[in-house]
């Protein structure tokens, strides 16, 4: 079967160059969309060049004309926009709207993978603000050392979450755009392995440095009341641990007819398991 061409908007990004790089491992014709004016920006001008070194296409283009998205999309067969999660909700909503409006002219596009790489937004219904508004957006929170002395558990540490590598998932992304089976569905990432409470995650950190760490925890009433001397942005990465970890929004519900799971459809990847991601912090 022929592979499919595709555009990665966002292709620099936290994600999106991870997407770039398992496109080009899949054997796809790759197309990046980047802004002419990127070039006061070093390291991004270097990764394009790098990219470009491997296969990848640049393809100047801008939110701000039309036109040179429809141009840019009419190249390829698939479009997936990565729009940092970083922007405010109006603000990337609009974005992506102006993308899908370009895809709608250039008519050629058989599938289009939004920027929602994360907790599944139409679940959230519930979800508590400020942090409700990136469930549109689609943070990614930042890396920390983890601590070889104490830990704190937010509840009881027992609510199961779910744990798939950078890397891996982007690789599942590249699989689905050739693939009947997903469709028009929402592909959940539910790698079996990793699938662990907070409880099991510290067992696994304890395990590799061979010691026991200090457990202590925070009741939600306790967690919520701490969110209220915070500064805005601060509230809302926190209450997205509120909803993982007090209220398991990850796992508390059942995949529907119209989802798949990733592992299932596609087992000969072999995703990183948490004790293996763990060891890089030895």
């Amino acid at each position: 079967m022929e592979k499919s061409k595709v555009l990665v908007v966002g292709g620099t990004g936290y994600l999106g160059k991870r997407l770039v790089k398992a496109s080009l491992a899949e054997g796809h014709e790759t197309y990046i969309l980047h802004r002419a004016e990127i070039g006061v920006d070093i390291e991004k001008v270097q990764m394009l060049l790098s990219f470009k070194e491997q296969g990848a296409h640049l393809v100047s283009g801008s939110f701000t004309d039309h036109q040179s998205l429809v141009k840019a999309i009419k190249l390829v067969d698939v479009v997936i926009c990565t729009i940092s999660g970083v922007h405010i909700r109006s603000h990337q909503i609009l974005l992506q709207l102006k993308l899908i409006d370009a895809i709608k002219e250039a008519g050629n596009v058989k599938r289009f993978l939004p920027s929602e790489f994360g907790t599944d937004p139409a679940r959230m219904e519930d979800a508590l603000e400020p942090g409700r508004v990136t469930f549109d957006d689609k943070m990614i929170p930042g890396k920390i050392l983890p601590s070889r002395d104490s830990v704190v558990l937010l509840g009881d540490g027992n609510e199961k979450a779910i744990y798939v590598d950078e890397d891996d998932i982007a690789m599942y992304a590249i699989k689905t755009i050739d693939d009947p089976r997903t469709l028009n569905k929402t592909v959940y990432l539910r790698p079996p392995k990793n699938i662990l409470s907070q409880r099991e995650v510290v067992e696994t950190w304890e395990k590799l440095i061979g010691k026991e760490l200090q457990k202590s925890s925070i009741p939600k009433e306790q967690f919520l009341a701490s969110l209220k001397g915070l500064e805005y942005a601060e509230q809302v990465g926190l209450i997205h641990y509120y909803h993982v970890c007090y209220e398991g929004c990850l796992t508390n519900f059942e995949i529907g007819n119209d989802a798949v799971e990733a592992s299932e459809l596609y087992p000969e990847i072999k995703y990183t398991m948490v004790e293996e991601y763990m060891k890089r912090y030895l």
